[in-house]
C-alpha cells in the first residue's frame, strides 16, 4: 500500500463544530494570546488558563467527528496513513485513526509542570486548579504554548519526508513550524489540498491539486479520486 500522510488544521475539525482560533469570530476574538496560551499566562493567572482549556475540553466532547474525520480513518483499508495534525481535539482518533500525531498537544491529556515527559490522560472535561502529577508539581494542559517548542515536530518532519502521497486539510499554512512540513516533502510526490479558502502555498513545489470545499465535503471526494488513482498501485 502507498504511505499517505494527512495534515491537517483547525478547518478540519470546524464542520464538527468547534470554534478556530484565527477566523474573526474565533476564540482569539474572545480571549488574547497572552492571556490563555503562554507559559507567562499560566504563572501569572493559572486559574484563567485552566478554565480556558476546561471550556476546550468540554466543547470537544459535545462534538462528533465529521464526514472528513471518518474518510480519512477509512483511508486505511487501501492506504499505509499517518496523520499529522495541528489540532488538539481527539476527533481523528474517535473516527478510527489509528496513527495521529498530535503537533500542538492534546486536549485528552495533562502534563506536569516540572517534567513535560510526565503526561497523564484526563477523565471528564475538567481540570481540577489543584490537581498534581506523581511528581508533586501541579498539573498543566498538555499544550504547546505560543512561545514553546514544537516537540513532535522532527517526528513529524520525518514521517512527511517517507509521504508517496500528501494530503493537506484545513490549514491556512501560516503557522510554523507546523507548515513547513509541506517543505519535507520529497520532489515528485503530489500534495492535494482541501481548503475553501486561500492557504498560504507558496511553499509547496509539489505537484499541487487543490479542492476548495470544506473539509466534511472536500475530503469523502478526494477520498474517492485518491481510491480510483492509487490504490492498489
Amino acid at each position: 500500500m502507498k504511505r499517505l500522510v494527512v495534515f491537517t488544521g483547525a478547518g478540519m475539525s470546524a464542520d464538527s463544530g468547534l470554534a478556530t482560533f484565527r477566523d474573526a469570530d474565533g476564540l482569539w476574538a474572545n480571549y488574547r494570546i497572552e492571556d490563555v496560551c503562554t507559559p507567562e499566562a499560566l504563572a501569572r493567572n493559572r486559574a484563567l488558563v485552566i478554565r480556558f482549556y476546561n471550556e476546550r475540553r468540554r466543547e470537544m466532547l459535545r462534538c462528533e467527528p465529521n464526514a472528513g474525520h471518518r474518510a480519512i480513518a477509512a483511508l486505511e483499508r487501501d492506504f499505509d496513513v499517518d496523520v499529522l495534525t495541528q489540532n488538539v481535539d481527539d476527533l481523528h482518533e474517535r473516527a478510527g485513526s489509528t496513527r495521529v500525531t498530535h503537533l500542538h498537544g492534546e486536549l485528552r491529556k495533562l502534563r506536569s509542570t516540572a517534567n513535560p515527559d510526565l503526561i497523564v490522560p484526563i477523565e471528564g472535561w475538567e481540570q481540577p486548579l489543584d490537581a498534581r502529577a506523581s511528581d508533586g508539581s501541579l498539573l498543566r494542559p498538555h499544550i504547546v504554548f505560543f512561545g514553546e517548542s514544537v516537540p513532535m515536530f522532527e517526528r513529524a518532519a520525518e514521517i512527511a519526508a517517507r509521504a508517496e502521497i500528501m494530503v493537506v486539510v484545513g490549514t491556512s499554512l501560516a503557522v510554523y513550524p507546523a507548515a513547513s512540513l509541506v517543505r519535507y516533502v520529497r520532489p515528485g510526490v503530489p500534495i492535494y489540498l482541501v481548503d475553501p479558502g486561500n492557504p498560504d502555498t507558496c511553499g509547496i513545489r509539489n505537484p499541487l491539486t487543490v479542492i476548495r470545499k470544506r473539509a466534511s465535503e472536500g475530503v469523502p471526494e478526494l477520498a474517492g479520486l485518491l481510491r480510483r488513482t492509487f490504490a492498489d498501485k
